[in-house]
Formats: C-alpha cells, structure tokens, sequence
C-alpha cells in the first residue's frame, strides 16, 4: 500500500472542502495566492536541487566508469608489454 492511497483513502471530497474553508479563513482571500506562491517556488527549487544532485552523481558515475575502463586497458596493455619482454 502506498502512501498516496493511504492519503487519498482517509481524505475525501468533503473533507478537502472543509480544509480548504478553514485554510481561507485563517489566512484570508489576499494572503492564500502568497502562500501558493511560496510554495511554488519551494517546489520548484526542490525539483531543481533534485536535478542538479542527479546529473552530478551521473556524472561522478560516467568519470568512475571512464576511470575503470582507461585502467583495465591500461593493465591489459601492460600485461602484454611484459609477455614481450620475457620471450
């Protein structure tokens, strides 16, 4: 079971309705469009800070990846250098 069904399971229409009443009378017509704002912009850098973490560690992974494969031909090449050298 997700969260997500858990959420929607225990919260329904009517009750939406009602938070929604009470979020417009504590804060008032003027102040919600602010507050959704703000939200906004807090979603939005989330997203970008989860961008932003996401190619760097595709990127750490591609360098890493880069740096094992220049390793393994490197000992290959290295490895056929010495069978040379002894014959």
């Amino acid at each position: 079971m997700t969260i997500t069904t858990v959420f929607l399971g225990i919260i329904g229409g009517q009750e939406i309705i009602i938070i929604a009443i009470i979020i417009l009378v504590l804060f008032g017509g003027k102040k919600i469009p602010e507050l959704m704002r703000g939200l906004g912009k807090g979603v939005k850098e989330f997203k970008d800070a989860s961008k932003e973490t996401r190619d760097t560690v595709n990127k750490e992974k591609e360098d890493l990846e880069n740096a094992i494969n220049s390793d393994k031909k490197e000992r290959k090449n290295n490895h056929k250098d010495n069978e040379k050298d002894s014959e």
